[in-house]
């Protein structure tokens, strides 16, 4: 698994180069996602106060009561929102820019290729301190509570 989470941004490079092919981003309340395929040239990205952000999808999976992904554009100086919780957990995976992560009560310097994994209920937020746009990935779940009680 770490082998798979190491390899990802180079997959994630991969596959967001390519902009002739792959599924429009999937918007909510559809059926079960199936195999799929983003391509990063369809993403349509919306202004936000802090930046820009596209949606990738944000529906249920075999596994999960719901998968969000999404690309967010962050402005030098912002951040994405105030350090908060929730119960889904989420990986971000920087792409381009320099940032830092509220992690286990820390601040962490994160460049382009790093990986953050935001655990259950933990405390977090992230922010832009380069002088460019910084972008990145945001996969966040929710797991399936009837797989995960055994039902």
């Amino acid at each position: 698994m770490m082998a798979g989470l190491l390899a990802m941004p180079a997959v994630l490079s991969a596959v967001t180069a390519e902009t002739g092919a792959g599924q429009e981003p999937q918007g909510t309340g559809q059926g079960i996602l199936g195999p799929a395929v983003f391509a990063w040239g369809k993403l349509q990205f919306h202004k936000t106060p802090t930046g820009e952000m596209a949606q990738v999808c944000k529906q249920p999976t075999a596994t999960l009561d719901q998968l969000e992904m999404h690309v967010s554009k962050l402005n030098p100086g912002t951040a994405s929102h105030a350090p908060h919780r929730h119960v889904n957990e989420e990986l971000i995976i920087l792409r381009e820019g320099d940032c830092e992560t509220l992690s286990d009560g820390k601040w962490i310097r994160v460049g382009p290729g790093d990986v953050v994994f935001n655990a259950s209920n933990s405390l977090h937020s992230f922010r832009n301190v380069g002088t460019t746009i910084a972008v990145y990935h945001v996969i966040n779940w929710s797991p399936n509570k009837a797989i995960a009680s055994g039902k």
